[in-house]
């Protein structure tokens, strides 16, 4: 997604980050284990060299001049991120954490669908003059529905069975409502969580690992916007339940790069990469619903300089 609308989404206790140790040869520093950037090269260098075109085709998007905004694009990536070793949080540019937790808990814990309970401005373009998004994200977060155990909206049904049936194969959201979609002013790109328990040899806690399936992603403006959304959601539901992070999944059905965008990722993906910095999550907060975006934290972060002027596909 883009990144002026909705992109396409721990420490828990004791939890923190390893920064693997750089591979040297000949005596040269060479690839650092910030493994999150070497995932995004490969994704990059995999659609630019064997991904398909969809220049002369008929496409929605377009440029703010009226030009069709083509891409270069790649069916079912799949990523692993594996939260017990690194955050997964870009180097070769900066990634506003803050920023990208304060929209994951604007549509998970607050369950909003108003761009008024938000600290940025990425939703603007997408709200109405009261700053409504239509039934979008938050607003089918916070629908109730009714189990066996009582009426519960799909985030509190996730934490229930998180404490009380962790073992589930069930666990798992969906945002994407057919018959709300005629009133939902952007479509969710990013649309469904399933959670995964499972239980490590040696390790006293569960670990939790979940999978973030998303239809469509602008990869150069969205791609770890969202994955650093969902692995702060992973490590706070852990944390509340429990557990220990463990791996993130991420599948997109169309990952994709805009005509206009391939020289700023041929660049970025030639930038050198640092070290994976130290995620810290709160260790005092048990309860979901008490987390804020100040409550997560990197330490040591490097970073490349930001990506400047990007045009934005409307």
């Amino acid at each position: 997604m883009r990144i002026r609308s909705i992109r396409c989404v721990t420490g828990g206790i004791g939890h923190s980050v390893i920064s693997a140790k750089r591979e040297f040869v000949n005596g040269r520093k060479q690839r650092s284990v910030s493994l999150a950037d070497h995932i995004f090269i490969d994704m990059c260098r995999d659609i630019l060299e064997n991904g398909t075109s969809t220049e002369g085709e008929k496409v929605r998007p377009h440029w703010e001049d009226k030009t069709a905004a083509y891409t270069v694009k790649k069916f079912g990536v799949v990523n692993r991120y594996d939260l017990s070793r690194e955050f997964p949080i870009l180097t070769l540019r900066r990634t506003a954490l803050k920023s990208a937790t304060d929209e994951m808990l604007w549509i998970w814990q607050q369950k909003s669908n108003n761009i008024h309970d938000l600290h940025s401005h990425i939703w603007d373009e997408w709200a109405d003059e009261d700053g409504g998004i239509g039934k979008a994200y938050g607003y089918q977060m916070g629908v109730k529905h009714q189990y066996k155990e009582g009426m519960m909206d799909q985030v509190d049904r996730v934490i229930y069975d998180l404490k009380n049936n962790p073992f589930s194969r069930r666990i798992m959201t969906n945002i994407y409502v057919h018959q709300d979609l005629h009133e939902m002013n952007l479509y969710p790109c990013a649309y469904s969580m399933t959670f995964n328990v499972t239980q490590k040899p040696g390790h006293e806690k569960l670990t939790l690992n979940a999978i973030l399936n998303q239809r469509s992603q602008d990869v150069l403006t969205a791609n770890n916007w969202n994955v650093v959304q969902y692995a702060v959601l992973v490590h706070m539901l852990a944390q509340v339940s429990g557990m220990e992070a463990g791996e993130l999944v991420h599948v997109i059905a169309d990952a994709h790069i805009y005509d206009r965008h391939i020289p700023l990722i041929r660049e970025l993906i030639e930038r050198p990469v640092y070290d994976a910095p130290t995620f810290w999550l709160n260790p005092e907060i048990t309860d979901f619903y008490q987390f804020t975006r100040d409550d997560v934290k990197v330490e040591n972060y490097v970073t490349g300089p930001q990506v400047k002027d990007i045009p934005v596909a409307i």
